[in-house]
């Protein structure tokens, strides 16, 4: 016959093995603009050259203070990639992972005062940062909203242009995303990808980054007609496609 251990021998052995395991591993804490620490497997965090950085932008105050540092125009350079849009009144303009709004007053300008800027996010703490923002600085003709990772939810051939700055290596299935944004522009329509060189010095871990070779493939497998700009951008590419 078999004899059973007392309850209290199994939960103090039970109690030795937990400890000696040590404590569970957390992501740690990101450090820099555009370079969030990835997170665990478990959340989805994705591995391997062209993977999607999939990372949560969830807390908008803390991320303003680096999105909108003012020694960010220094590299970013927003007067140079707004003059390479060719904007012009009354054009609508979809700000895609638009973030706490740092093109947004630049997008509002240009497009005065007959046009409108779609402030487009997939964080609910962004959208509702963004709104607070528009009221704030009174940018009338600036909409903030809520999309989906997968989908820019604009309406076919509904906007000008798009511009997506420091996003595009967040996207999964890039190709399908790129034949979404075709489909939302009018015809002559551009979108503009604008992302961190392989040696930036900013920017996300260097295996989640993108050649201007690799954006210009799937914008171009979409059906656009793209072409690499040239620009005194130190850090960054902007890579054009363009709706026939």
């Amino acid at each position: 016959m078999t004899r059973k251990l007392p309850l209290t021998v199994i939960l103090t052995a039970l109690a030795i093995a937990l400890a000696a395991c040590g404590p569970s591993p957390v992501a740690p804490a990101a450090t820099s603009f555009a370079s969030p620490a990835a997170p665990p497997a478990s959340a989805g965090h994705l591995e391997g050259a062209h993977a999607p950085l999939v990372h949560r932008f969830q807390t908008a105050e803390q991320w303003a203070r680096e999105f909108d540092d003012p020694r960010r125009d220094e590299w970013q350079k927003p007067q140079e990639i707004i003059a390479a849009m060719k904007l012009e009144s009354g054009m609508v303009v979809a700000d895609l992972g638009a973030g706490t709004g740092y093109f947004e007053p630049w997008l509002a300008r240009a497009v005065a005062p007959a046009g409108s800027v779609l402030a487009l996010d997939v964080e609910p703490d962004m959208v509702r940062y963004l709104n607070e923002r528009v009221q704030r600085e009174h940018l009338a003709n600036v909409r903030p909203a809520l999309v989906a990772t997968d989908d820019p939810r604009l309406a076919a051939g509904s906007v000008d242009r798009i511009l997506i700055v420091d996003a595009w290596h967040h996207i999964d299935a890039r190709e399908a995303y790129a034949g979404k944004l075709r489909d939302a522009l009018k015809s002559g329509g551009r979108v503009f990808v604008v992302d961190f060189k392989l040696d930036a010095t900013h920017g996300p871990p260097k295996h989640h980054r993108l050649t201007s070779e690799q954006i210009a493939h799937e914008l171009g497998a979409a059906g656009l007609v793209v072409e690499t700009l040239s620009t005194t951008l130190d850090e960054q590419y902007i890579v054009a496609g363009t709706r026939r």
